[in-house]
C-alpha cells in the first residue's frame, strides 16, 4: 500500500444549533434553549482547528463549508472573526469556495450582505418546498414567500453562487406538486439545485411515527423521471445523483471534493473528518464530540474517536463516494487516494461490467444508467469480505483528558 500523492484538502465546520428540530432531520443538531454561546463557539472552534492543524502541515484549504444546524443564526462579527482565524491558521485563495448553508427565514437573510462580506461567497439556502402546506408538515419554520424573499436578498448581497436545497416525494404529495416545487426553483435561476427524495432515518421524530401517505414506490419513479426530464429542459445537468448545475457550471466543489475521496477537516460538535498521513502511510477518519455542552467542556478532548481505515475497507469507501457522480472518476485516482494497486479491484469491476452497472470510458470508471440508478448492486462487489489478502488496522479511540 502506497499512497503516491495527497488529494485537495477541505474545511468542515459544524454550527449544531437551529430555532427547532425538523422532525425528518438526523443532523447533529439542537433546538436553541437558552441562546447559544456564541463567543465560546468560535473560540472552539478555532482551537479545534489549532489541534488538527499537526495531520495537514504544509497544505492549502480548496474549499470550505460550514454547515449544521442553522449557520445562518450566528451573528456576521461571529463569523468575521471565525474566518477570520481560519484565515490565520490556514492558507486558502481569494477565491476559495467558502460555503455557508442558511434558513429562508427573515431574521438570517437580513444577514446575508454581512455574510458575504465576511467571506462566505456560496450559500446554499434550505427552502425544501415552495408550498406552506408541506413546509407545515416538514416543521420548517418559514414560509414560502420567504423562501422567495430569501433568495433575492442572496443576489442583491453580492452571491452569485446559489444552491436551492428541495425535497420531493413529501407526504401526500402528488407529480404536479412536486414539479410545482421545482418549476419555481427553476424560474430563480440558482447555479446549482440539491434535489432529494424524503427519507425516513432512523432517530428522527419521522422514523418513530412516520407520515400517513408516503409516496409509493410507482409513485418515487413518477416524480423522479418527470423531475429529471424537467431539470434537463431548462440546463440543468445532474453531475451526481442528488446534484444538479446550471449549464454545466458551477458544481460544489466541497461535495466534489467528498466525492473524489479528497481530505477535510472536521471541526465542531459532532463533525466528522477524513486525512489522509504520507509519512504514516494511513488515511484516517476521525469524530468530535457530539454533545455541544461536551464540545465545549475544555476538561475534554475534541477528539471523539479516530479510526484508521483498514485497507480491505478502501475499495468500498472509494466507490461509494466515486459512483455518486455522474462522470465517474479517473482510473488513476483509486490508486493515488487509496495506495491500492488498481489491478487488485481489476476482478470486482468486470464482474460489474458484465452487470451493465459499471463503464470504462478513457481511463474513467463511471457509472453505466443502470448502475446510477443501483448503486447499491456496484457497491455489493467492493464489500471488505471480497479483499481478504489487504492487511489490517486497528481502530483507536481517544481517551478523555484528566
Amino acid at each position: 500500500m502506497v499512497i503516491t500523492e495527497l488529494p485537495p484538502l477541505s474545511l468542515y465546520l459544524h454550527f449544531p444549533w437551529c430555532v427547532q428540530k425538523c422532525p425528518y432531520c438526523d443532523f447533529n443538531s439542537h433546538a436553541i434553549r437558552d441562546g447559544i454561546p456564541e463567543s465560546d463557539y468560535v473560540d472552539a472552534l478555532l482551537e479545534d482547528l489549532e489541534q488538527d492543524l499537526p495531520s495537514v502541515w504544509g497544505r492549502q484549504l480548496t474549499s470550505i463549508f460550514i454547515g449544521g444546524g442553522t449557520p445562518s443564526l450566528i451573528s456576521v462579527e461571529g463569523m468575521d472573526r471565525l474566518l477570520s482565524g481560519i484565515r490565520a491558521r490556514l492558507p486558502f485563495l481569494a477565491d476559495t469556495e467558502v460555503t455557508m448553508e442558511a434558513n429562508p427565514g427573515t431574521v438570517e437573510a437580513d444577514k446575508f450582505k454581512g455574510f458575504f462580506d465576511a467571506g462566505v461567497n456560496r450559500i446554499s439556502i434550505g427552502v425544501q418546498s415552495f408550498n406552506n402546506e408541506f413546509l407545515s408538515t416538514l416543521g420548517r419554520i418559514h414560509q414560502a414567500d420567504e423562501a422567495v424573499k430569501a433568495f433575492e436578498i442572496a443576489r442583491l448581497s453580492g452571491f452569485k453562487n446559489v444552491n436551492i436545497d428541495l425535497m420531493y416525494a413529501l407526504p401526500n404529495q402528488s407529480i404536479e406538486q412536486a414539479l410545482s416545487d421545482l418549476k419555481i426553483a427553476i424560474s430563480l435561476k440558482p447555479e446549482h439545485l440539491s434535489w432529494y427524495q424524503l427519507t425516513l432515518e432512523p432517530n428522527t421524530a419521522f422514523y418513530h411515527s412516520p407520515p400517513k401517505q408516503m409516496a409509493t414506490d410507482d409513485l418515487l419513479v413518477d416524480i423522479g423521471e418527470a423531475g429529471l426530464n424537467l431539470l434537463q429542459k431548462n440546463d440543468y445537468q445532474r453531475y451526481e445523483i442528488s446534484a444538479f448545475n446550471l449549464n454545466g457550471k458551477s458544481p460544489s466543489w466541497h461535495n466534489t471534493n467528498y466525492w473524489q475521496f479528497g481530505d477535510y477537516l472536521g471541526i465542531g460538535a459532532g463533525a466528522h473528518g477524513k486525512i489522509t498521513r504520507a509519512d504514516t502511510q494511513q488515511i484516517i477518519r476521525t469524530s468530535k464530540r457530539r454533545s455541544p455542552k461536551d464540545y465545549l467542556n475544555k476538561r475534554k478532548s475534541y477528539i471523539d474517536q479516530t479510526r484508521i481505515i483498514k485497507p480491505q475497507e478502501l475499495p468500498l469507501e472509494f466507490m461509494m463516494n466515486a459512483m455518486r457522480l455522474k462522470k465517474g472518476v479517473d482510473v488513476s485516482s483509486f490508486q493515488s487516494r487509496t495506495g491500492i494497486m488498481f489491478s487488485q479491484i481489476e476482478s470486482a469491476i468486470q464482474k460489474c461490467r458484465e452487470q451493465g452497472l459499471l463503464e470504462l470510458e478513457t481511463k474513467r470508471i463511471l457509472p453505466s444508467d443502470t448502475g446510477f440508478i443501483f448503486l447499491n448492486n456496484i457497491l455489493s462487489e467492493f464489500m471488505e469480505d471480497n479483499f481478504p489478502k489487504l492487511n489490517n488496522n486497528e481502530t483507536i479511540q481517544f481517551k478523555e483528558l484528566k
